[in-house]
C-alpha cells in the first residue's frame, strides 16, 4: 500500500514525507509500505520507500500514472502560491483548481476511497468576518488563489458526501519560520521578518506592524496534517473542512518575540515599507479563529510565539 503526496518536493511536502517515514502510521492512520511524492523536482528525502515522479498535476496522464489501486491516502499539497497566482491567472487556475480536479477524479476511479487530506488556506476568507472565524463561516476570497482554494474545498467536500473519497481539508495557517529563501507568496514576509534578521539579513516587512495573522510552526502544522489522516472521517460529521489550531499575533508581537529571544540587533535588522499588492491580500485575510471544533478533533496549538522563533533557532543552530 502507498501514499502520494503531491509537492513531495517542497518545504512542507518534504518534512511531511520525512515525518510520516520516521514515525510510521499513528493509530487510525492507514498502513502503507512506500511514498510516492510527485512534483516539478526530486524529493530531497534519500530513502529507498520514496520514489520521486516528476510531472504536472494538471497532466491527466500523469496523475493516473500515480493514483494505482494501491493507493490508501493522498496528500495534496501542490500549488502555485498566493502571489504567484494573483500576478498568472492561467497558471493558478490550471495548477489549483484543474489539477486538484483532475486529482480527485483519478482517487474517484480507486477501488476503495483513499483517505485525501487537502491542504487549503487562510486566503479562502475575506469581506466582513467576525472578530473569531468559525470553520462554517461562508468564505469570500479577495484573490484568484483564494477562489481557487475555496472552490477545492467545495469538491473535497462534494466527493467525500458522494464516498468518492474520505476527504478532509486543513484550512493551515501562515507558517512560520519557513526556512531557505523567500517565495512568492504574500506571506512570504512573515517568515522572513524573522529568518533572515537571527541570520544577520536584513528584512523589509511589506505590512503596517499593526497586521494581525494567524501563524503556526512548521513542526505544529505537519503533526496536525500526519493527525487529519488519522481522524476517522465521520467525526467531522458531514463538514470536511476545518481551520487548524494557530497563534493570533501581530506583526508588532512579532517583533518583540525576535527581540526577546533573538536580541535587539536581530529586531534592528527589519524595517517597513509598505507594498499595496502584498499589503491588500494579506488584510483580507482574519486573524483570529474560533478553533474549538478543530482542538476537539485533537488538532494541536503551538504554545506561545517566543517558542516558535527558539524552535527556528534550535533547529538551525542559531
Amino acid at each position: 500500500m502507498k501514499l502520494v503526496v503531491t509537492g513531495g518536493a517542497g518545504f512542507l511536502g518534504a518534512r511531511l514525507i520525512g515525518t510520516l517515514l520516521s514515525q510510521g502510521a499513528a493509530p487510525g492512520f492507514p498502513e502503507f509500505s512506500s511514498i510516492v511524492s510527485a512534483d516539478l523536482a526530486p524529493c530531497p528525502v534519500t530513502d529507498p520507500r520514496v520514489r520521486s515522479v516528476i510531472g504536472n498535476i494538471a497532466d491527466k496522464d500523469f496523475v493516473e500514472s500515480i493514483v494505482t489501486p494501491d493507493v490508501v491516502a493522498v496528500y495534496h499539497l501542490a500549488a502555485v502560491v498566493s502571489g504567484q497566482a494573483e500576478a498568472d491567472f492561467d497558471l493558478g487556475m490550471a495548477v489549483n483548481l484543474d489539477g486538484t480536479r483532475t486529482l480527485l477524479e483519478a482517487c474517484r476511479r480507486l477501488p476503495k476511497p483513499p483517505r485525501f487530506v487537502f491542504a487549503s488556506s487562510l486566503a479562502v476568507f475575506g469581506g466582513k468576518l467576525p472578530d473569531l472565524v468559525p470553520d462554517d463561516i461562508a468564505v469570500m476570497p479577495q484573490s484568484s488563489y483564494g477562489a481557487q482554494k475555496a472552490i477545492g474545498e467545495l469538491l473535497v467536500n462534494d466527493f467525500s458526501r458522494k464516498g468518492f473519497v474520505d476527504g478532509r481539508v486543513c484550512r493551515l495557517p501562515t507558517i512560520v519560520v519557513r526556512p531557505g529563501k523567500p517565495n512568492a507568496a504574500a506571506s512570504s514576509f512573515a517568515s522572513g521578518i524573522i529568518r533572515e534578521p537571527l541570520a544577520g539579513v536584513e528584512s523589509v516587512c511589506p505590512v503596517p506592524a499593526g497586521t494581525r495573522l494567524w501563524i503556526s510552526s512548521p513542526a505544529t502544522v505537519i503533526a496536525n496534517l500526519i493527525h487529519a489522516g488519522s481522524v476517522e472521517g465521520a467525526r467531522f460529521e458531514g463538514h470536511r473542512t476545518v481551520n487548524l489550531p494557530g497563534l493570533s499575533v501581530t506583526v508588532a508581537e512579532m517583533l518583540e518575540s525576535l527581540e526577546r529571544v533573538g536580541g535587539k540587533e536581530a529586531r534592528a535588522r527589519v524595517g517597513f515599507r509598505e507594498d499595496d499588492r502584498v499589503k491588500n491580500i494579506v488584510l483580507s485575510w482574519p486573524g483570529d479563529f474560533d478553533v474549538s471544533r478543530g482542538l476537539s478533533l485533537g488538532f494541536r496549538q503551538d504554545g506561545d510565539f517566543d517558542s516558535v522563533v527558539r524552535s527556528h533557532m534550535g533547529d538551525h543552530g542559531l
